[in-house]
């Protein structure tokens, strides 16, 4: 079982990109093929090279402009011809060299295993995010468990059911891409795994550090609902979260930059619909996490 590993850069974190490419290749089971697409960058020169005698690789992909995150990832799943197909941030890097051989020993014994999603950790002081466990009962990270969506940018994905779902949407840009992709998923009867003994370190960042975050991840989830869900579940998904960003939300220039997203979501075109069958929202209600929530 072949394994891949998409790298996303925008060019301006060299020694971290460096970084991340140096703990893919030196795993201690597999020859990990690295693609690593430019977003609208150059990819830098390297300083890290395959291990003499090994069959690892690293390609690099130029997209003209910053497509987003969905794109580019779609195109490095392009690229790469792995079975598995791990997503990795430029800025992160894999804690284990056994990874990788855990990762493979899975999807090999697992046929209806669709995604891995990974622990991830603060490298300074070890703690790690709440959001950072896809599920509502984050309390215990060490904790391993079936979950209904995953991260992004650290994870593992079968390229087969990535493929047959029709991978990431494009027009999303930023924000809620996987958890679209993660209910197609579910709804083609594939598991998604958050397994804590894949470890991933990152940064410690926030995710409002970007200047469009509450446009974005408010326009986004009215596209995934309406992409997605049956009409009664989409009120009760949009509704909840309007009622949930009301009550935690104390700034105004951000409530008006949500609503304003939520607005562009309502008007704008969300991309192909397919509402997931009525079967898939009680499995997800059964998992912990109704589509509602």
């Amino acid at each position: 079982m072949k394994i891949s590993c998409v790298i996303l850069t925008m060019g301006n974190r060299v020694a971290e990109l460096d970084r991340a490419v140096e703990s893919a290749l030196t795993q201690t089971d597999g020859d990990v093929e690295v693609v690593i697409v430019g977003n609208g960058a150059d990819v830098p020169q390297l300083s890290v090279r395959p291990r003499p005698g090994s069959a690892a690789t690293i390609r690099t992909v130029r997209i003209g402009h910053n497509a987003g995150i969905p794109m580019g990832r779609n195109r490095g799943v392009q690229e790469c011809s792995g079975d598995v197909v791990l997503f990795l941030d430029d800025d992160g890097w894999y804690a284990d060299s056994k990874l990788v051989a855990h990762i493979r020993e899975r999807f090999a014994s697992e046929p209806d295993l669709a995604v891995i999603s990974f622990r991830v950790m603060d490298p300074d002081g070890g703690s790690v995010q709440r959001r950072h466990v896809p599920r509502l009962r984050a309390g215990d990270p060490e904790r391993s468990s079936p979950v209904t969506t995953f991260l992004g940018g650290a994870c593992a994905i079968r390229r087969s059911a990535f493929l047959q779902v029709g991978g990431l949407p494009e027009r999303f840009f930023y924000a809620h891409e996987e958890t679209d992709l993660a209910w197609r998923l579910l709804g083609e009867g594939y598991r998604i795994e958050y397994d804590a003994q894949t470890v991933m370190y990152h940064p410690l960042v926030l995710p409002t550090r970007h200047s469009d975050f509450f446009r974005l991840n408010a326009r986004n989830r009215v596209w995934l609902a309406r992409r997605n869900l049956p009409w009664p579940l989409a009120v009760l998904y949009l509704g909840n979260w309007i009622a949930l960003t009301l009550l935690r939300e104390r700034s105004g220039p951000s409530l008006k930059a949500w609503f304003q997203g939520f607005r562009e979501g309502l008007r704008e075109p969300a991309g192909e619909r397919r509402p997931m069958a009525w079967r898939t929202a009680w499995r997800m209600l059964r998992l912990g996490r109704p589509p509602i929530v």
